[in-house]
């Protein structure tokens, strides 16, 4: 099941789930929406290769704004640290943000359990679109879980604090970079 809003607002209070900054306007009848951080970045490599370690390239979105060029994988992130403890925290783009031909998540919106930290976002447009730093641009929530459960822990992901590009080398049995 889902949590409603009023849900969240009691987990938050409980300190169950953690959204830091929170702000009690942006939550809705069953989620709650997060805002892009000023930071975007983009890989350097022509070709990606799963067993190496990616090099991203950052830059801020200035205050007019930053165009994004179809064809392009661009990885954001929230601005909004998150923490969950019992439920499964999910993210989806905004509606008003779909129907821009803009993707928030290409294929990552599913949490674990545990989750603790900041939620990359990768980023694509079907038409060139230019988006700013601070607009509400995805919502997260949250499903129960049922039965026994083992909180996330990954030596990758859990507890970042910037972008994060995809450490998906270090799952070969080198984790060479």
């Amino acid at each position: 099941m889902i949590l409603s809003g009023i849900e969240i607002q009691k987990k938050i209070t409980d300190k169950s789930i953690v959204i830091d900054p929170y702000f009690e306007d942006r939550l809705n009848p069953n989620s709650y929406n997060l805002t892009l951080h000023g930071e975007l970045g983009v890989y350097e490599d022509a070709v990606l290769d799963m067993k190496k370690k990616p090099t991203l390239r950052t830059f801020e979105i200035p205050p007019e704004g930053y165009e994004l060029q179809p064809g392009r994988l661009y990885l954001g992130r929230t601005a909004e640290f998150t923490e969950t403890h019992g439920f499964v925290p999910m993210l989806e783009g905004r509606s008003s943000i779909g129907r821009l031909g803009m993707f928030v998540h290409v294929t990552a919106g599913f949490g674990d359990v545990g989750f603790c930290g900041f939620w990359t976002l990768e980023i694509a447009a079907i038409q060139p679109i230019r988006i700013y730093a601070g607009v509400e641009i995805c919502q997260i929530f949250y499903h129960q879980i049922s039965g026994e459960f083992v909180a996330y822990k990954s030596r990758k992901y859990q507890h970042n604090r910037g972008l994060q590009p995809s450490l998906l080398y270090k799952d070969f049995s080198d984790g060479k970079e």
